[in-house]
């Protein structure tokens, strides 16, 4: 995010914000913690959509009664190799990272890992969960339903499935991981809502009205997305001649993945709680391979895909490169964000304690 009106922030400061308001919700402070970080590491790599600006969606479905903080996820189907974790309507990150820790602990007993979770709520960008997967030699993959109705069927005019994200990570020798995070839509719908937030147009094709006109306001797509009178389209883009019938086809393979083991809702459910469903597959591949050795193909791969090419962007490295400007910089935050953050603060009752680099704020 850029322009006259975004200031930068201490992601140290930040995490200290998200666990005060999540703390004056009535969230326990070990999940308020974990909680917080998985979302200042998503504004840390530079995925504005889905970090402390999700406090407006939360904060709404608190209001609605549809959220309970205070959930702790729980096992409830247990087999070797697979387990279905119930997250109690909570929010997603402490179930999210409950089902891959278990998920990991599986696979170091039988080479894989398998856990459904179903019950719960928003659990932030995926690529921060396989990351950590991968930074322990395990390979992993990580599926999501999602909350809101935007993206139609192939051939059809009717929002129907949400933006369906899927994750994957694996381990390198060389140092990093290689990391694919993507939504299975040309966008997911909180980017929008980030475009909406920056005063930024969105580009041709991501968003269409339900007569098929193409919408660049960033507000008003938001708006319309969220009553279901627009929109986004599939990965591929609109029509099937350019694809949009295989994002399309991702989407409910995503969606089977996520929900249909653990019982988690159905497109257009309409009931007390999101129930959105995630999916969690690791693999220790020294379970089936000499130690190293998949690392090291992960790293010939990547070599060959770019001992030619200077210009080969690899997945992951656009938020690598984020991650680091932004620890030495700060986190930028766009005034009308801080405005939400400052209403949110003031419902909540805890202070609002954000303050501009370079305004007095210490580097941590």
């Amino acid at each position: 995010m850029n322009g006259e009106n975004t200031s930068r922030f201490d992601a140290a400061q930040l995490h200290r914000q998200i666990v005060a308001v999540l703390s004056a919700w009535g969230m326990p402070p070990e999940a308020a913690a974990a909680t917080a970080t998985v979302m200042v590491e998503t504004d840390l790599a530079g995925i504005d959509s889905h970090g402390v600006s999700m406090l407006m969606l939360y904060e709404k479905l608190l209001l609605e009664d549809r959220l309970r903080l205070d959930a702790v996820p729980r096992v409830v189907r247990d087999a070797p190799a697979f387990a279905v974790v119930d997250a109690g309507a909570g929010l997603g990150h402490p179930a999210g990272l409950f089902a891959m820790d278990l998920a990991i602990r599986k696979a170091a007993a039988c080479g894989i890992g398998a856990v459904a979770v179903g019950n719960s709520h928003h659990l932030g960008a995926l690529g921060h969960y396989v990351r950590s997967a991968a930074q322990r030699g395990l390979v992993a993959l990580m599926t999501t339903t999602t909350r809101t109705p935007v993206v139609a069927a192939a051939g059809g005019t009717t929002p129907i499935l949400g933006t369906n994200p899927i994750a994957f990570a694996a381990p390198r020798t060389t140092g990093g991981e290689l990391v694919v995070d993507m939504s299975t839509s040309v966008v997911a719908m909180n980017k929008v809502k980030a475009y909406a937030l920056a005063g930024k147009d969105l580009p041709v094709g991501w968003v269409s009205d339900r007569s098929g006109r193409t919408i660049t306001d960033a507000s008003l797509a938001h708006s319309l997305l969220t009553t279901q009178e627009a929109t986004v389209s599939p990965l591929g883009g609109p029509s099937t001649e350019t694809g949009g019938h295989k994002g399309f086809g991702l989407s409910l393979m995503v969606h089977v993945l996520s929900a249909a083991f653990s019982g988690a809702a159905l497109p257009l459910y309409d009931g007390p709680s999101d129930n959105l469903g995630h999916f969690v597959l690791v693999i220790d591949p020294n379970s089936v391979a000499e130690a190293g050795a998949t690392a090291g193909y992960v790293d010939e791969l990547v070599r060959l895909m770019t001992q030619d090419e200077p210009g080969v962007v690899l997945p992951g490295e656009p938020e690598a490169e984020a991650h680091t400007s932004r620890s030495r910089d700060g986190i930028p935050l766009p005034e009308p964000l801080l405005e939400h953050l400052r209403a949110i603060c003031g419902r909540a009752g805890t202070d609002m304690i954000l303050t501009p680099l370079g305004q007095g704020t210490p580097r941590r």
